[in-house]
């Protein structure tokens, strides 16, 4: 298996689990929060690993791993911190997923933008997409538990990990092109 699917599947899987665990959020918003943080722990370091292995694949637009060299490093340091320093990092668990996914929502609007100069029909998606996960990014970093209280607040999170999910998961499935799109590409020009 070559670098880009082995870097698609598993940026399509670890998308998927974040809208797992974001679904999983709104339906449970009383999930412990230590495990709730564990959890987006293993998952950032996955989802980061994953980033990492796209950022050094082939990908032909080279649009949806074009920023993951330090997303995906961020990734792993942040899940790692959550796995090791969970009692401390619980304190601030709404400010820095706040923080990633705000980075990766603006990041991703770069992308679109990027999609939309390389020709790409539904670039809008992406860049209305990540300006919804950059406003919830936001939100969450503004009213961890201010006037929507913990259940509120694990809600949004949930909403936040759901959103963010569905733009990774997105951009993925539309952007990245295996090689074998480039031998096509060729052959029409």
């Amino acid at each position: 298996m070559t670098g880009i699917r082995i870097a698609k599947g598993g940026y399509t899987i670890s998308s998927a689990a974040f809208c797992g665990m974001g679904i999983l959020l709104l339906l449970h918003p009383e999930i412990s929060a230590i495990v709730l943080c564990r959890g987006i722990g293993v998952l950032l370091m996955v989802y980061g690993g994953f980033k990492l292995c796209g950022y050094l694949s082939e990908d032909l637009y080279r649009l949806a791993f074009q920023f993951d060299l330090a997303g995906g490093v961020l990734a792993v340091i942040v899940g790692s911190l959550m796995l090791i320093r969970s009692d401390s990092v619980m304190r601030f668990l709404n400010l820095i997923l706040g923080i990633v996914v705000l980075m990766d929502g603006l990041l991703k609007l770069q992308t679109a933008i990027d999609a939309r100069r390389f020709g790409l029909t539904q670039w809008w998606i992406i860049g209305a997409a990540a300006v919804l996960a950059s406003a919830f990014g936001l939100l969450i970093m503004i009213d961890p538990r201010g006037s929507t209280g913990v259940t509120g607040a694990m809600m949004l999170l949930g909403l936040t990990l759901l959103t963010e999910g569905l733009l990774n998961l997105y951009v993925a499935v539309y952007t990245i092109k295996i090689a074998k799109k480039r031998v096509e590409l060729n052959n029409i020009f």
